[in-house]
């Protein structure tokens, strides 16, 4: 990994970046400009992710990192452009289109390669698990990506900012060099992107080779998950420390749109999320997540006693986590949510929402964003209801 140089590289300025229009009177509920209708939100104190503002500097830093020297240094420079950015002639979108495709391909060859005895869906659930949205982005952070994105899209830092720190907490828990993660701060797909095009334009620079392709990129996905890592950890330890104790752990998963939410409970009580596009990842993020809480000096009373929240945050089903977190705020004495409408696409008869939120606890302002929704009701449900993960795992971190 090569640190960003103070000389190149550009903090974003959030109290600026993040100012927002006041609401015209009289604006219908529902309406694109409704969340303007709340106030300006408070200065951002988490650190933002700087930038490569010398473009030559920031394609030799990949070509260090991969050992490799692009023919055609403009393919590079569109992997590491986001659609946000005004000026570019492409983004990199179309690489990261063909990146997805032949990643799935390069690892289907190795895993077929290296495991004879297994048949295809394990192997389908191994290659899943190695490019799935939260290895890659870990990829990206461990490797220092975002900074060389040209882009212009405060929320966006924001939220890569907050994943890139809940990484940082992984590794301080000695929890990071787990391959598939295990964080409840959901994993920025910007950050796999990035990533999934960077491999798109070795790809197609050495005129499509998928063979020279793995062979530069391999790498970057160390350690790669095995059939005898992908499960052993965090379902297995928490199964023991809760016999141990004579308790039951059972997990409940439920769809979301495209992505699998899985709560971890312990004789009733919730003691474990997680989320990721793949069912069995998100398993193994809620075992990782309750291990973790249930080892906690403070959290030991769900093991001995079966009283009580964990976290000190409870989530409900999607429905109430408007609600509920309204009442956690008011109770702890946090700021009051601000929602915000950050898409609204689809026809008349399927419009779909997509929701912010944002609440400022603890000395630091914290950012989700939730599923879309035709309603706008279930729409800032699904925000608050990543918010209430996100505050159950910062909770639990910090003690409160």
């Amino acid at each position: 990994m090569f640190p960003i140089a103070p000389d190149t590289a550009t903090p974003l300025n959030p109290s600026k970046d993040l100012k927002r229009p006041r609401a015209e009177p009289g604006m219908k509920p529902g309406s694109r400009k409704r969340a303007s209708l709340q106030p300006d939100p408070v200065p951002v104190t988490l650190a933002l992710p700087g930038f490569v503002a010398d473009r030559s500097e920031a394609a030799a830093r990949v070509e260090r990192l991969l050992q490799y020297q692009f023919h055609d240094r403009s393919l590079l420079e569109e992997a590491l452009t986001h659609q946000s950015f005004a000026d570019a002639a492409a983004s990199y979108q179309r690489l990261e289109f063909v990146g997805d495709a032949v990643l799935g391909l390069a690892f289907s060859n190795f895993l077929y390669l290296t495991n004879p005895t297994l048949g295809p869906g394990a192997l389908s659930s191994l290659r899943a698990a190695n490019i799935s949205t939260e290895k890659l982005a870990r990829v990206a952070v461990r490797h220092d990506f975002y900074p060389l994105l040209r882009r212009n899209c405060p929320r966006l830092d924001l939220m890569v900012g907050q994943f890139t720190e809940s990484v940082k907490q992984e590794l301080e828990d000695d929890l990071g060099t787990a391959p598939y993660g295990g964080s409840v701060v959901k994993a920025p797909k910007v950050l796999a992107d990035i990533v999934e095009a960077i491999a798109a334009a070795v790809y197609v620079d050495c005129t499509f080779n998928l063979v020279k392709l793995w062979q530069v990129t391999r790498f970057l996905f160390e350690p790669i998950i095995t059939a005898e890592t992908i499960d052993e950890q965090p379902v297995s330890t928490l199964h023991e420390l809760c016999q141990k104790h004579g308790k039951v752990a059972q997990f409940k998963t439920w769809q979301k749109g495209g992505t699998t939410v899985a709560n971890v409970f312990v004789d009733g009580t919730l003691v474990g999320m997680g989320s990721s596009e793949q069912r069995v990842i998100a398993k193994l993020n809620a075992a990782r997540d309750a291990v973790g809480k249930l080892l906690g000096e403070a959290k030991q009373q769900v093991l001995t006693t079966g009283v009580g929240h964990v976290s000190g945050v409870e989530v409900g089903e999607l429905r109430e986590c408007k609600q509920k977190l309204h009442e956690q705020c008011i109770m702890k004495r946090w700021s009051k949510p601000i929602y915000k409408l950050e898409k609204e696409d689809g026809p008349a008869h399927d419009r779909k929402f997509l929701y912010s939120v944002q609440v400022q606890a603890q000395g630091h302002t914290y950012v989700t964003l939730g599923e879309p929704f035709s309603r706008v009701k279930d729409a800032e449900n699904s925000g608050a209801q990543e918010m209430l993960k996100l505050l159950s795992k910062q909770v639990a971190i910090s003690g409160e």
